[in-house]
This record gives structure tokens, C-alpha cells and sequence, in this order.
């Protein structure tokens, strides 16, 4: 509320600002240098502007840079893949970066040069072979360069062998938060159809078929590190994205369709919780933690639990209003560790089948009587 607030008052002053430079342009009426046509002082003011402007541009590059370089997730990856998806995004911005620099530069240089002088005369050039042929050629050589190698970057991620061991995992998504479906011994994920969501099963798994008996359903994703994980991906009503950042890994989730990402978790959690880097960013998020717990404290309120990195699956598409609670807890562990989790959590089949086992039927007032008389009877022939 305090920044629209903001907002508003910044608006209604640009406008005050706006109606004064009219009214001061309205006094001026009648001088002599009343004039819309720009005269050498506008074009040497616009010039130096420029300048002005550039410099502005590569101050506020700078100062983000500073203080800010250590936010994206540029190094640190926690998969088999990541350090090639890390590589091309550092060519692209180290390229971007120079390209922007360069131009900037020479856009903001030569309307200074260039800029109008009275009695000066220009010459118009139609067109121009050579320059339009560099323009042309260098663009498109390093974007050739880099789609291919994103290309083979991508090849070698999707790409493994159907005879060698992979986990298969189904991510499954909907508004708003995720479940994961684990195949069993089988190692084959069963049907699944969204017709099929009925009580517990909601994820719309065919209980029918046999390669179904042995799946899991879960909240919480667990990964082997080392081990390759290929998901299978789908969508219940809108367009999701399966997004894990730290992973380098990103999918869209199509309803009516079955999308797939392949990785090698490659650092476990803890490991990365005990990274120098990652610790630091732990750090400062609970000092701002702390600092906003303290005013929450001294209106009433509780303060806020201190800050623990975990690796998270989120949706990287505005899928409605609460897109934002799209979160999953993600533990990669080590192979022995994933294995005893895994064995301990109940086959979806076996959940469904305690969900509609039929009640037992209840006891009749008459027979617990009969039951108790007898007891009674017995007792006597005892005595």
C-alpha cells in the first residue's frame, strides 16, 4: 500500500512539473528566440546529454555488478550438466555485455559528433554493401555458434541409453503445488489419465495396470546423488514449468502431454549447505530475517524461523494467483540413503486398497447380550 502510495505522489508531481514547464513556455511568448526549430545551443546541450546518458549507463552497469554479481546462479550447479549450461550462459553474457558496451558507446559518440551545427551539410548514403554485410555476418556467425553449441549442450543432456540404470520419476503438477510418482521394482511408471483422479489417487493413475502395483506417490522429491533420474512430466489443468534452479533444469508441463528432463544429481544437500558460498547467502538471508522479525516482534507479532537451504522444485510460469505456492522440497542423498527412504513409504496401490476397504460390519446390541448371558452361564457351571 506504502508504494502505490509512492507511486501516485511521484505521478502527481511529474505532472505539477509538466503543466509548470507549459506555463513558463506560455510567459515566453513574443521573445525573440521563441522558436521550435532547434538552434546550435539544443544540439550542443542534446550532445553532452548523450554523453551524460552513457555515462549514466555504465555507472548503474557497474554499480549492479558490485553489488548485486553474487545473486544469479552462475557457478555452484548441483548436477552432472551444469557446468556446460553455465558455460554458454557466460559466453552469452560476457557477449552481450561486450556487444552493449561497444555499441552503446558508439551510438551515444556519434550523435555527439554528428550532432546538428548550422550552415553544416550531410550527405545521404542509400545504402552501403560492405557495412551491411559486417552488420549482417558477425551476428550471424556467433549466433550460429551458440545455438550449436546449445544444441550439443542439449543433446547430451536429454540423451541416455534405455538399457542402462535410470530412476524414472513423475513430476506432476497443478494448481497450485507439485506430487511425485516413483516407479517400483519394476522400474516401469504405470498409466496414468487424468479420468482415472478419484479420491486418493490424484494423480490419476490406471490401478488396473500391472507396472502401477509397485508406484509411489510423495510430497517431498528425494534424488540418489550420482544416480541419472529421467522425468516424466505432466499437467492437470494449465501450462506449468518444472523448474529446478540449482539443477540447471527446466520443463514445461503440458496438460495432454508427457514432457521429459533428464539429470545426474551430482552434490547432496547437506554438501551444499556446508559450500562456502552458500553458507554466506544463508547468512545474509537470516540477518534480513532477523531484522524483520524484530519489527514483527515489536508489533505483536512472531518472529520469523531462521533460514535453512534446501534445493527446491518450483513452477517457472504464472499459472494463477497463487503460482507462488508452487514449491517442493527437494533432498538429494546419497544411493543407501534414498533406497531405505524409499522402502519405507507405501505403494499408492496399498494405499488405495486400505482407503476402500469395505468397513466391518457393526456389532448388534443383541449379540453382545447373548455373548454376555453367556459368560454367565459358563461362570456358573464353573463354580
Amino acid at each position: 500500500m506504502t508504494g502505490l502510495l509512492v507511486f501516485i505522489v511521484l505521478v502527481f508531481i511529474g505532472v505539477a512539473v509538466w503543466q509548470l514547464t507549459k506555463i513558463f513556455h506560455l510567459t515566453q511568448v513574443g521573445a525573440a528566440e521563441n522558436s521550435e526549430i532547434a538552434n546550435d545551443n539544443d544540439n550542443n546541450i542534446n550532445g553532452y546529454l548523450m554523453f551524460g546518458f552513457l555515462a549514466f549507463i555504465y555507472l548503474i552497469t557497474i554499480f549492479c555488478v558490485v553489488k548485486y554479481g553474487d545473486l544469479p546462479l552462475m557457478d555452484n550447479s548441483a548436477s552432472e550438466h551444469g557446468k556446460d549450461v553455465d558455460t554458454l550462459m557466460w559466453i552469452s553474457m560476457i557477449l552481450i555485455f561486450f556487444v552493449q558496451t561497444i555499441t552503446q558507446a558508439l551510438l551515444h559518440y556519434f550523435a555527439f559528433k554528428y550532432r546538428g551545427k548550422k550552415g553544416a551539410e550531410v550527405v545521404y548514403f542509400a545504402d552501403n554493401n560492405k557495412l551491411e554485410f559486417i552488420w549482417t555476418i558477425i551476428p550471424v556467425i556467433t549466433l550460429a555458434g551458440l545455438i550449436l553449441y546449445g544444441l550439443y549442450t542439449w543433446n547430451n543432456i536429454m540423451y541416455y541409453d534405455q538399457e542402462e540404470e535410470v530412476i524414472y520419476v513423475e513430476l506432476y503438477a497443478k494448481q497450485f503445488g507439485w506430487e511425485a510418482r516413483y516407479a517400483g521394482e519394476d522400474n516401469t511408471l504405470g498409466k496414468a489419465n487424468v479420468r482415472y483422479i478419484e479420491g486418493i489417487n490424484t494423480l490419476g493413475v490406471d490401478l488396473a495396470d500391472p507396472a502401477a502395483q509397485d508406484d509411489k506417490v510423495v510430497n517431498e522429491l528425494h534424488l540418489p546423488k550420482g544416480k541419472k533420474v529421467v522425468f516424466k512430466i505432466r499437467s492437470q489443468d494449465v501450462l506449468h514449468s518444472a523448474y529446478m534452479p540449482h539443477f540447471r533444469a527446466q520443463m514445461n508441463c503440458v496438460p495432454g502431454m508427457v514432457t521429459q528432463f533428464v539429470f545426474v544429481p551430482t552434490v547432496t544437500t547437506e554438501e551444499m549447505r556446508q559450500n562456502d558460498k552458500m553458507i554466506a547467502k544463508v547468512d545474509r538471508i537470516n540477518k534480513i530475517r532477523a531484522k524483520k522479525s524484530a519489527e514483527l516482534v515489536a508489533n505483536g507479532g512472531e518472529a520469523l524461523d531462521p533460514y535453512t537451504f534446501d534445493y527446491l522444485l518450483l513452477c517457472n510460469k504464472i499459472c494463477g494467483a497463487s503460482h507462488y505456492n508452487m514449491q517442493m522440497k527437494i533432498v538429494v542423498e546419497s544411493p543407501e540413503d534414498f533406497k531405505k527412504w524409499l522402502s519405507e513409504k507405501p505403494t499408492l496401490a496399498k494405499q488405495w486398497a486400505e482407503a476402500n476397504a469395505p468397513a466391518a460390519a457393526p456389532v448388534q446390541p443383541e449379540a453382545v447380550e447373548a455373548v454376555v448371558d453367556t459368560t454367565k452361564v459358563l461362570a456358573q457351571v464353573v463354580e
